[in-house]
């Protein structure tokens, strides 16, 4: 998150919002979102001719504003990193991207995957027009097409979009065509030369110039694929890569003879075989790796650098995230039907109807996670619940100074943001 300093950080709620004038205007409004800041909130909604548009409003104005342009349809409304807010919309049947009212020249048959460049400043979204399937960044279009197109990922830098693409149309019938290989990786629009049996989670370096992938050869042989190069050895099944943002070297979880390792440029890393292991992590500056493990079948857990947690959970593992210093790790767990917090192996002892992807305090002492109990939502602080209860929110931030976090949400006749002190932690 940037600029954080320059945020107001005064203790307090501001209504940024009073709901009665929206509902007042707008018989119809669906998916509410809050700027990163707090300062801004958006919504959809349908204006007098029954046509959809966004309507906003910022702290300090006292009516919301709308949208100039107005859609047949509009969804998967976001707020960038940058506070500008975006929008998949459709107008007579075409489909494209709406940023703050001005939308794409380029428009589709159907538009999805809107994927945001961490500033923001970079969208992307897959494509369709006449059953030719392709990605379009900030509205410049791949020149190259094809008949299927999946997992679209974004470089860190917002430049390139690499997926997964039919490189040779195969119809449903032709089971011999598909096993030759027909999928293969398109970086910018380019496929590479090599094409497979399947491909999937394409995943770029840190710096961008480099694509990873799993990708499948025959029946029984999955391998990782870098910029279209197979590793020596394959595997009986593989996860999803990753490269290390310290080095550019490439991790992946493998099985092998049943078990599950993680091997790193084609070597195996850590050498203790799990019943699975996937969803791993890299610290921010990589010396360390944190991954969903399950160290016995239905026993869920944590490794990190292959030592797992002594704690283990009979549902569900998700979300494992690292402090910014790397030295701790939180997750997300559901056991016996509710959901939970675990943070450095330990699980906070409440208990929730939902628990999201936890957050760290810059200074990494703190942890928080949106909530759900009893069909509101709230911010859980070193697994004590705040004050503050919302029918819908954002997930908390902290500010700069890790002693006050931000809380931005839906209310009973106000869309809020309040600024709270951290005052109550466990140890």
């Amino acid at each position: 998150m940037t600029n954080l300093d320059k945020w107001d950080w005064d203790l307090g709620r501001k209504k940024v919002a009073g709901l009665s004038a929206w509902q007042e205007q707008y018989a119809y409004i669906e998916e509410f979102r809050a700027s990163p800041d707090g300062e801004r909130v958006a919504a959809i909604v349908k204006n007098d001719e029954m046509e959809f548009t966004v309507c906003r409003q910022e702290t300090g104005n006292d009516a919301p504003e709308s949208w100039e342009n107005s859609y047949d349809k509009i969804w998967n409304l976001k707020y960038g990193a940058d506070g500008r807010i975006s929008a998949l919309v459709s107008d007579v049947g075409e489909w494209t991207v709406c940023t703050d009212d001005e939308a794409w020249e380029t428009g589709y048959d159907f538009t999805f995957d809107m994927t945001l460049s961490p500033n923001g400043e970079a969208i992307a979204v897959s494509t369709q027009k006449e059953l030719q399937y392709g990605v379009d960044i900030n509205g410049s279009a791949w020149s190259n097409t094809f008949s299927r197109l999946t997992d679209m990922a974004l470089s860190p830098d917002g430049k390139s979009a690499a997926a997964v693409v039919e490189k040779i149309p195969v119809l449903e019938s032709e089971i011999f065509k598909f096993r030759k290989g027909c999928y293969s990786v398109a970086v910018n629009g380019n496929p590479w030369k090599e094409t497979f049996m399947n491909a999937w989670d394409p995943t770029f370096s840190k710096n961008g110039s480099s694509v990873a992938a799993s990708v499948r050869t025959s029946y029984n042989d999955y391998y990782i694929a870098v910029d279209g190069n197979t590793w020596n050895t394959s595997y009986a099944s593989v996860w999803a890569p990753r490269f290390s943002p310290m080095d550019g070297s490439i991790t992946a979880p493998v099985k092998i003879d049943g078990k599950w390792y993680l091997v790193k440029d084609g070597n195996t890393f850590w050498d203790k075989g799990y019943v699975q292991l996937w969803h791993h992590i890299y610290s921010p500056n990589g010396n360390s790796i944190a991954a969903v493990v399950a160290p016995e079948y239905g026993k869920w857990s944590v490794a990190v650098d292959n030592k797992p947690w002594d704690i283990s959970f009979s549902d569900y593992v998700t979300d494992p995230v690292f402090s910014p210093d790397g030295t701790r790790v939180a997750c997300v767990f559901k056991e016996k039907g509710k959901w939970g917090v675990a943070v450095d192996g330990k699980a906070w002892e409440e208990r929730f109807d939902m628990a999201f992807r936890p957050v760290f305090s810059p200074n990494g002492k703190s942890l928080a996670c949106r909530v759900s109990m009893g069909g509101f939502q709230y911010c859980a602080v070193e697994g004590v619940l705040m004050d503050a209860r919302f029918n819908q929110m954002e997930d908390p931030i902290f500010g700069p100074n890790s002693s006050r976090i931000l809380l931005r949400g839906l209310q009973p006749h106000a869309y809020n943001r309040e600024v709270m002190e951290i005052k109550r932690r466990r140890n």
